[in-house]
């Protein structure tokens, strides 16, 4: 395993690891080389990568030309510029030809920019894939997550669009963690009093919430659920019936997204009260942090909205 630090990096590593083996392995981008720290990829393997300038509706376009041919091509990009330009592509020419592509979606949510406002924080991106029957999403929760996800989306047969950051990303697993073919890794099991479902670069503030909670007294399991709409879900449905009340936390619109996820499952499954945290406005421009602590995300915050809930 190469050396990384933040989720770009992770992923830029992953590709270089796997195309050392795989012939197959190979890199698509919308002028965004630099922005997915894959530079060293385009140098070494310069047959194997294909620059289509800002033109994320042709890099999936060629993407899919690619895989229909026995290639296993990665697209990774900003992932509002990829989910919400290239919207049709993805679905049309991808998901309802069960195309064997992988996208890696980065500057995801308020965490995922930087002083970048609103055109480069992407909190949007889960609802909209998630409407695309065939497509399996992973939120890997940091950047050593992030590289085991591209391994695991490279060994996952159809289209994966894996969620990433910045490069400022907290590290809550130990690097060599594999990611989750379940869906879920139990992070804090104080108790049942309820279960903090969450994901991506949030984790970590929920886990320290978790622990603010057992100061006062409240019992709460923290599950990170690193695979939206996979194909093995029994192990999140045991979670969600171990608890009658539940907690979805996210940097995410409200709608589409993990919340939804789990209420879906629960209304299927195991009906329970679930309280959704996530975004329901548009971000502003500012440190990453600072703005998800002003938008709800600081473990007092969220720890307090568990107390006030279970009033």
């Amino acid at each position: 395993m190469r050396n990384f630090k933040g989720t770009r990096e992770a992923f830029a590593a992953a590709v270089m690891d796997m195309a050392e083996n795989d012939a197959r392995v190979m890199v698509v981008s919308p002028d965004s080389l630099k922005a997915m720290r894959a530079t060293e990829f385009g140098e070494t393997y310069p047959d194997r990568y294909v620059e289509c300038g800002i033109a994320e509706q042709g890099a999936v376009d060629v993407a899919a030309g690619l895989a229909s041919c026995g290639m296993l091509p990665f697209v990774g990009t900003y992932c509002g510029f990829l989910t919400m330009r290239a919207c049709e592509q993805m679905r049309t020419f991808v998901g309802y030809t069960d195309q064997n592509v992988k996208f890696v979606g980065v500057n995801a949510g308020l965490l995922g920019g930087e002083r970048e406002g609103v055109t480069h924080q992407f909190y949007e991106d889960l609802a909209i894939v998630s409407a695309f029957p065939n497509f399996t999403i992973f939120t890997p929760a940091d950047p050593a997550q992030c590289y085991h996800a591209v391994r695991l989306a490279a060994e996952t047969q159809g289209p994966v669009y894996i969620r990433g950051g910045s490069g400022r990303e907290v590290d809550v697993y130990d690097k060599e963690a594999p990611f989750s073919p379940d869906g879920i890794t139990i992070w804090r099991d104080y108790g049942k009093d309820a279960v903090l479902f969450s994901n991506g670069y949030v984790l970590d503030r929920v886990i320290a919430a978790a622990d603010l909670l057992k100061d006062k007294g409240i019992a709460v399991t923290v599950a990170d659920i690193n695979i939206l709409y996979g194909k093995n879900d029994a192990k999140i449905v045991e979670a969600i019936r171990s608890a009658e009340q539940l907690f979805t936390i996210e940097d995410h619109n409200i709608n589409g997204g993990l919340g939804s996820y789990i209420s879906r499952l629960s209304t299927e499954h195991a009906p329970r009260k679930v309280k959704r945290i996530a975004l329901t406005t548009y971000g502003e421009s500012g440190p990453a942090k600072e703005l998800a602590d002003q938008y709800g995300y600081s473990p007092e915050a969220i720890a307090q909205t568990v107390v006030e809930t279970l009033r």
